[in-house]
């Protein structure tokens, strides 16, 4: 059944592989990664991983010996420098590799701050990699002084990991409050007490001007003027599609690597998943930044290039976990006109997202059972009676029945 060469090797490009054998594909299979380690989970870097809760053994996806186990060829720590589509070929330093159909699977990269402010002074770190977080560990300790620029879930994140560490924590996000690009003002405000419990002190509407040091990051001064003496900074500002390979082998982008329905680029031959990739959704292009997503997708292009000819339909859901509560998200809260608040006992409470009559999102907070009935209903098309949902007293279970 020829060569299917898959460039990535983190969940997408794994999940892709390991659903292609599991299918029946019986043909050559490369599974190729960047980095020197077998594909891992990357969520928990910044949380179990970086408490040193988590071996790094227990980030691994699959054994190293199940690519072998499945005949697949896993080439570690090494880069494709270049795609021929005309000639079906892959370069990988002095090596040509020819493939009959080619899978782009490279995921998305951090944004780092420009050198001219100071960002490539020691001390400055991005979570994405292994290699970021086992940098940034050694200083990720007690009465150590942080600056996270970014008030999205990766630099908050970050926050909760280094104050639990005793980390003496500032956060600054220049948009008016944090998650404001992802949440609604409700969550903002939940997550913005929760931090500000345990000692983080966030500054909204305040961004980063400059940082201080001639080598080694030592302060930074903020946009209002205050300046903060620091031992290390952590940027969560947004990862981008890592798109450069593609952009080079003439694919067609379009906020990421542009795909049809099936998974397929501009190329014929060429296809791609995960986060590095924009498909088609109820009118409009789609990137999802998510683990679910990058399984999902992969095992739907797994499927087509078998033949199957199936559409990929997200079914989105996300989460991100916090000192001790658990965030559940279900849905895509885009175009929300309204709020449904649904408070439980403590710090149990969800945020129900609504257009007009038709529900569109839930974030959960330590709240299992709100997130798994309103993603249910959210992925059968339904909607959920705003009364009901408002009503702490109610069975959230009847609005399931048909």
């Amino acid at each position: 059944m020829g060569h299917i060469v898959v460039v990535g090797a983190g969940q997408a490009g794994a999940s892709l592989v390991a659903k292609l054998r599991k299918d029946g594909f019986d043909g050559e299979l490369t599974l190729i990664g960047a980095e020197p380690v077998p594909p891992y989970q990357r969520p928990p870097l910044s949380k179990g991983y970086l408490l040193g809760e988590m071996a790094l053994e227990r980030l691994y996806l699959r054994p190293e010996s199940f690519y072998a186990e499945q005949g697949v060829t896993l080439r570690l720590g090494q880069e494709v420098t270049a795609i021929d589509p005309a000639e079906r070929t892959v370069t990988l330093g002095d090596e040509m590799l020819r493939y009959d159909d080619l899978v782009l699977t490279t995921g998305s990269e951090p944004r780092r701050l420009p050198a001219a402010i100071g960002g490539d002074l020691d001390g400055v770190f991005v979570v994405r990699s292994l290699a970021d977080v086992d940098a940034m560990a050694a200083h990720v300790t007690e009465g150590k002084r942080a600056l996270i620029v970014g008030g999205g879930y990766i630099g908050l994140e970050a926050a909760a990991v280094a104050a639990k560490r005793g980390v003496q924590v500032t956060l600054v996000e220049m948009a008016d409050r944090i998650l404001q690009r992802v949440a609604a003002p409700e969550t903002s405000d939940y997550f913005r007490a929760l931090h500000g419990g345990h000692g983080v002190d966030i500054r909204e509407g305040v961004g980063l001007e400059r940082l201080l040091g001639e080598t080694q990051l030592n302060g930074a001064v903020l946009s209002d003027g205050s300046a903060l003496e620091v031992d290390f900074v952590v940027v969560g500002v947004g990862i981008a599609p890592a798109t450069a390979l593609a952009e080079t082998a003439g694919l067609e982008i379009d906020n990421g690597i542009k795909v049809d329905g099936l998974g397929r680029t501009s190329d014929p031959h060429i296809w791609a998943a995960g986060d590095c990739t924009s498909f088609p959704h109820r009118g409009r292009r789609l990137r999802l930044e998510s683990v679910p997503n990058a399984i999902d997708q992969a095992e739907c292009v797994a499927g087509n290039l078998l033949g199957a000819g199936k559409d990929y339909v997200p079914k989105p859901w996300f989460w991100s976990d916090q000192y001790d509560v658990k965030l559940q998200i279900a849905g895509l809260n885009t175009g929300y006109d309204r709020i449904v608040t649904r408070q439980g006992d403590g710090p149990t409470v969800s945020f129900w997202y609504y257009r007009g009559d038709d529900l569109l999102a839930v974030d959960a907070m330590n709240d299992p059972r709100a997130y798994m009935i309103g993603k249910r209903l959210i992925e059968a098309g339904r909607s959920a009676d705003p009364a009901v949902v408002g009503d702490p007293a109610a069975d959230l279970k009847a609005l399931l029945k048909p």
